[in-house]
Formats: C-alpha cells, sequence, structure tokens
C-alpha cells in the first residue's frame, strides 16, 4: 500500500505532466487519476479496509490548483483500457514496453547521445532507454533483434506499466 507521501508525490507529478489519466495497480490496490480541465482527481481501490486518516491527509495537498477530489472505490472488475491515441501497429512490429510505472530517458545523461534513433539495429541485450521510477534508474533492453522503425514517447515523459516504448523490425 502506497504511503500518503508516495500518492502526494504522484499527484504531483501527473499534474505538472501533459498526461490526463494515470492508473498505478500494486498488489490488490489501485490508483486512478483523471485531470478534468484544471482539476485532478484521485480514486484508489483497495482490496482492504483504508484507515479514516488515509483520506483527509490526501485531500489536503497544497497545490496552485483546487484540492483533487478523492473517491475510495470497491475494487472493480472493469479492465483498463489503452490510451486511444496509440498508434496502429503492424502485425510484424514488436513493441518494446515499460515493464513499470516511472519517467523515460533515450540517453544515460542528459548531455550524452540517445541510446538509440529510429533505423537503429538492435540486439536483444541491446539498452535503448533509462525508466526512472522512486529514484531507481532501470535500463530497459530491446528484448529482441532488430531494427528500431519509431521511439513513441518524448524524453522525459511519464510512461505507465506495459505503455509501448518502441516498435521494432525484428530480423
Amino acid at each position: 500500500m502506497l504511503k500518503v507521501q508516495e500518492i502526494r508525490e504522484l499527484i504531483k507529478l501527473v499534474d505538472q505532466s501533459s498526461i490526463d489519466e494515470f492508473v498505478y495497480e500494486i498488489e490488490g490496490s489501485k490508483i486512478k487519476m483523471k485531470k478534468n480541465n484544471s482539476t485532478t482527481v484521485v480514486s484508489q481501490v483497495a482490496s482492504i479496509p483504508q484507515q479514516p486518516a488515509l483520506i483527509p491527509a490526501v485531500q489536503s495537498v497544497p497545490s496552485a490548483q483546487p484540492a483533487p477530489a478523492v473517491q475510495v472505490q470497491e475494487p472493480a472488475a472493469e479492465p483498463v483500457s489503452a490510451p486511444a491515441n496509440e498508434p496502429a501497429v503492424q502485425a510484424n512490429l514488436h513493441k518494446i514496453t515499460s515493464p513499470m510505472v516511472g519517467t523515460f530517458y533515450s540517453s544515460p545523461t542528459p548531455d550524452a547521445d540517445n541510446y538509440v534513433k529510429a533505423g537503429d539495429r538492435v540486439s536483444k541485450d541491446s539498452i535503448v532507454c533509462i525508466v526512472e521510477a522512486m529514484k531507481l534508474f532501470n535500463e530497459i533492453e530491446a528484448e529482441v533483434d532488430g531494427e528500431i522503425v519509431e521511439i513513441l514517447v518524448k524524453n522525459g515523459q511519464l510512461v505507465e506499466y506495459g505503455q509501448p516504448l518502441f516498435l521494432v523490425k525484428p530480423e
């Protein structure tokens, strides 16, 4: 279960990003945040009862915008749908997806060259990017031998678990 401070940080990250919806699920708990115009709506679904003190603490997050509305719901069986703006994927292309929620970085340091660019050849163990989560920098490997066809996210963008990052034409 996430701590109040971690939820506050997630709210700030979502608020500062260009994404409109964020879903985080771990060990039977689910947090879903949606931006509606200038407000952020946060709902937390948990399989265990929440302590009453958690809700007021989350509602009192200081922000330049109005305080986010918080809902605690019972677990729902509805699946999370993919973003509507996801590009059409050709059947012969492999998607390299994010193994976690975090921030996408295309290079090891801000002043270094990108790991890969469209048209580059990669092998299974080639590092294609970094996803930073909770101050840990996780190197993401290509998973297949092939050619990078398209990079689907921008440097510094918040990515979700399972979100496609690259399209690779396998060899």
